[in-house]
C-alpha cells in the first residue's frame, strides 16, 4: 500500500534520471499531473500524457535524464509545512525550482511569490 503518492512520483523520477532512462509510467492522480505539468513548463520533463490501461489511468512521462540532478520532498504526511509568500526563497541560488500547492493551484515558488500567495511546498528539484 502506497501512503505518499507524491514521494513515490519523486523517487521514480529521480531513479529514472540516475540510470539514464528517458521514459517512465506511474498511476494517475490530479496532484501528480499538475506537478508534472509545472515541471514540463520549466523544462525538467519533456512530455506528460495520460493513457488508459485496463480501466486505470496511467501517466506516461518522458524526461531528459541530465535535467534532474536532485529532488527533495519538503511537506510530508507526517510533517506538514506551510509558507507565506514572503517566506518563499530561491532554490540552489536560483538554479532549482520549488513546487508548491496554493489556493490558486500548483505552481512554482517564483510564480507564487509574484502573485502574493503562499501554500504548502511539495518538493524542490534541481
Amino acid at each position: 500500500m502506497m501512503t505518499d503518492p507524491i514521494s513515490d512520483m519523486l523517487v521514480r523520477l529521480q531513479n529514472a534520471a540516475r540510470v539514464g532512462k528517458g521514459a517512465l509510467s506511474m498511476p494517475y492522480s490530479r496532484i501528480k499531473h499538475s506537478s508534472l505539468s509545472v515541471l514540463k513548463k520549466e523544462g525538467y520533463v519533456k512530455d506528460v500524457s495520460t493513457t488508459q490501461n485496463g480501466g486505470r489511468k496511467i501517466l506516461e512521462i518522458s524526461i531528459d535524464p541530465s535535467a534532474i540532478r536532485g529532488i527533495k520532498r519538503i511537506s510530508k504526511g507526517s510533517r506538514r509545512v506551510y509558507l507565506g509568500a514572503r517566506d518563499l526563497r530561491p532554490v540552489m541560488r536560483g538554479h532549482g525550482l520549488l513546487v508548491l500547492t496554493t489556493p490558486l493551484g500548483v505552481m512554482t515558488g517564483l510564480e507564487a511569490r509574484r502573485r502574493g500567495v503562499g501554500g504548502e511546498p511539495l518538493f524542490e528539484i534541481w
